[in-house]
């Protein structure tokens, strides 16, 4: 089993990073949370879930071990598999995660794309009592009003994440793209935002 790969980071998108040791190059899924931490460093060292299948080999990589255990757990959840893990992880940040899911926030899970209620509620049920064993250096409580106030997009901004939906990324982190993208440039058209964008996915 990989625990974790320490290497150069090669390639990195806001959804994967090449991470290129003894002459190889591993291609690993990553969260926007871990995208944020690795930003910008030569030298990267992630920590690994393996999923191996019949079909393909897929590696995760996690800046964090908080992270990971994270992930862990919510794939242990009936209808979460490793895309969907990473989307959630990719909305809220490891602290945030830990304190929405110990404190039953279910409404603050559905409100990530493609959580329907039956499995923000299995997500509260089954691991409300697992997050709290994850060590964080600080507790966080999300409130709906500071998530939206966080999450908030201008109208170009849905629509936006609405066309990239539409060509198949996943809407959680093309959701993140668009909010850095408006965060540097507010007036940017939806046109504009979505070639911005397509270059960073």
């Amino acid at each position: 089993m990989i625990d974790y790969i320490k290497g150069k980071c090669s390639e990195l998108s806001p959804t994967r990073v090449v991470i290129e040791t003894a002459g190889v190059g591993y291609e690993l899924n990553i969260s926007l949370t871990t995208y944020s931490s690795i930003e910008g460093k030569e030298e990267v060292r992630l920590y690994v879930y393996e999923n191996i299948r019949e079909d393909a080999w897929v590696l995760f990589g996690f800046a964090t071990k908080e992270e990971r255990e994270l992930f862990f757990n919510l794939i242990t959840v009936s209808g979460i598999g490793g895309n969907t893990a990473r989307s959630i992880l990719s909305s809220y940040s490891t602290s945030e995660l830990v304190a929405i899911i110990a404190n039953k926030q279910v409404d603050l899970l559905k409100a990530i794309k493609g959580i329907g209620a039956k499995t923000a509620q299995r997500i509260v049920v089954e691991l409300a009592d697992k997050v709290k064993d994850v060590v964080l250096p600080e507790t966080v409580v999300v409130s709906a009003e500071q998530s939206r106030r966080n999450g908030a997009l201008s109208p170009s901004g849905e629509e936006a994440v609405a066309a990239l939906t539409m060509l198949g990324f996943a809407p959680a982190p093309s959701k993140k793209v668009v909010l850095k993208l408006l965060e540097d440039d507010k007036t940017l058209s939806a046109e504009a935002l979505i070639k911005k964008a397509l270059k960073m996915m």
